[in-house]
């Protein structure tokens, strides 16, 4: 289906968004109008192993040699707030959701790949010349996974999942993108909830239990309000804290794989034909594995740790102390495969720095020095990690999504449309 797109529905006199409304806006280019004559173009596409993703081709009235591509594994950035500006430049967008959109319960990272290379198989039969990937915050993740694994052998592509599913990677058409561009990436799904996930917790089956020595959120061991200061954690304290997220993640794994070998050890004895009735349903049942408090970075509240210019608050909330309980939160369900590929830090492929060193087309990367996700040491990490001969980087003041920090400050989305078009047009026309 094809339409002609000129933006976005007018809101009724005196609607305005809500605090989640205004959450929801940050990854769409309301109010924002896109240039006069583009088309936006709606696809469904079959993934190699027979699930189903979709996307909008937006293009210019004029043909488009070069396409940009916009996804991460579970948002919809569909009407992401960069698109405006990079199609002022004559390039069309792609803008896609994979198979988990909306929902990370089921979402493993190396079926996710799959999802893309749906999306490069169909833009190179459509005639397009040069792709490139821009993946923001999580996106950066997966895109930078992706490119690693196009550009490895087929036979050295990751065979199986972290939780030992086979993948398809090694028998799938993978074309490689002509670039690579992470706009705030945090170093993938695993490391960032490593980073947040509370290590005081005491019991996975009780949300309250709490070890008091390692409580974030305790005057005690440093913490502070915004309106105190913020907190000022000990260095002790600081590699304790670390030290038990690294703990804490590794006894979930364990029990991921606990569950998955439970689940396979009831079909081998299904196939043994030496299974009872609890082990039927046990080789259909894939159990939910619940994480609380997973808003707990000791850089949200202490600003003195990788120093940015970020203000006190995660990206969840201004107060970690009160998310941290609250109902959103990095991976707070999953199927045990899910926290393996997707949030566990220890075991997940999806790594910025660990696929970078295996990327050899140019990369951008954009920083935004406000970003309450992505630290310094994040950024300086995956710089170091880039194997490619061609690597930028360019920091922007504005927050997480590209917000500005003060009032009469620019926009960041737009500063950072137009470096990628400048960069990505110095390097397509070589």
């Amino acid at each position: 289906m094809t339409q002609t797109t000129t933006g976005h529905a007018p809101a009724p006199a005196g609607y305005q968004p809500s605090g989640r409304g205004r959450a929801a806006l940050a990854i769409d280019f309301w109010p924002a109008r896109l240039p006069d004559g583009v088309s936006a173009r709606s696809e469904t596409l079959i993934t190699f192993d027979g699930e189903v993703t979709r996307g909008t081709l937006y293009q210019p009235n004029a043909r488009a040699h070069t396409v940009f591509c916009l996804m991460h594994p579970r948002q919809d950035l569909r009407q992401h707030p960069l698109i405006p500006e990079l199609l002022r430049s004559g390039s069309a967008v792609w803008a896609q959701v994979g198979r988990d959109v909306g929902n990370d319960l089921r979402l493993v990272h190396e079926n996710a790949l799959l999802d893309v290379a749906a999306a490069m198989e169909w833009l190179r039969r459509e005639g397009f010349e040069h792709i490139f990937l821009i993946g923001h915050s999580g996106g950066g993740g997966l895109y930078s996974f992706y490119a690693e694994q196009a550009e490895a052998q087929p036979d050295s592509r990751i065979s199986r999942t972290p939780g030992g599913a086979p993948t398809k990677l090694g028998d799938a058409p993978m074309p490689a993108p002509d670039g690579l561009v992470l706009i705030a990436p945090h170093p993938g799904q695993g490391k960032l909830l490593q980073a947040a996930i509370d290590p005081s917790v005491t019991d996975e089956a009780d949300p309250f239990s709490v070890d008091p020595s390692l409580d974030p959120f305790d005057p005690a061991n440093g913490f502070g309000t915004a309106e105190e200061g913020g907190s000022q954690y000990s260095e002790a304290f600081v590699i304790a804290y670390r030290d038990a997220q690294a703990e804490r993640v590794a006894r979930i794994d364990a029990r991921a794989r606990e569950l998955i070998a439970e689940q396979l050890s009831a079909r081998k004895k299904i196939k043994a034909g030496t299974a009872t009735r609890a082990d039927k349903r046990r080789s259909i049942l894939t159990p939910v594995i619940t994480t609380y408090r997973t808003d707990a970075d000791l850089r949200c509240t202490d600003l003195r740790l990788d120093k940015s210019e970020r203000p006190y608050g995660s990206v969840i909330s201004a107060k970690p102390s009160v998310s941290n309980y609250g109902v959103n939160g990095f991976g707070r369900l999953t199927t045990p495969e899910a926290w393996l590929s997707t949030w566990s830090g220890l075991s997940a492929n999806a790594s910025v720095a660990r696929s970078l060193a295996g990327v050899s087309v140019p990369v951008l990367i954009i920083e935004f020095t406000g970003d309450c996700s992505v630290f310094p040491s994040d950024i300086s990490e995956a710089m170091a990690s880039a194997a490619s001969a061609d690597v930028t980087h360019h920091p922007i003041r504005a927050d997480h999504f590209g917000r500005p920090l003060a009032d009469g400050e620019p926009d960041g989305m737009p500063l950072a449309g137009h470096k990628i078009t400048t960069w990505v047009s110095e390097r397509a026309s070589r």
